[in-house]
């Protein structure tokens, strides 16, 4: 499940995910990123993971029809978890263009908002 928490920066949406990520819960990610950014701004994203179990195929769907349409508005992505796996995934990420992608520990969150909040590609 994907919920919205408050966020600590202006052009950063905040989520915790804890279990599988649903189609529907990307639906209202999408939403909020319309609302908020519309089509031309740009945004970070800050992701604490729980206890991820990844996403159902229709959700994984949905995230690639989200991405495509909105990757030239991301901007950052700070991803905190504890799960190796996920770490190892995020530094993958890393090579992806025009993203810049740090993953945090738990007992980190206040240095990713830090990081989230300093000039773009630091």
């Amino acid at each position: 499940m994907l919920t919205l928490v408050p966020s600590k920066d202006m052009e950063t949406i905040a989520v915790e995910i804890e279990g599988h990520v649903t189609e529907d819960d990307l639906t209202k990610l999408d939403k909020v990123i319309q609302e908020k950014f519309s089509e031309k701004g740009e945004f970070n994203l800050y992701a604490i993971l729980y206890h991820f179990e990844g996403a159902s195929f229709k959700a994984l769907l949905e995230e690639m029809k989200i991405d495509v349409k909105r990757w030239s508005q991301y901007n950052k992505l700070a991803v905190i978890s504890d799960d190796e796996k996920v770490e190892k995934l995020v530094e993958t990420s890393d090579y992806l263009p025009s993203i810049k992608t740090k993953h945090f520990e738990i007992t980190q969150m206040e240095d990713a908002w830090e990081w989230i909040k300093t000039g773009r590609n630091d």
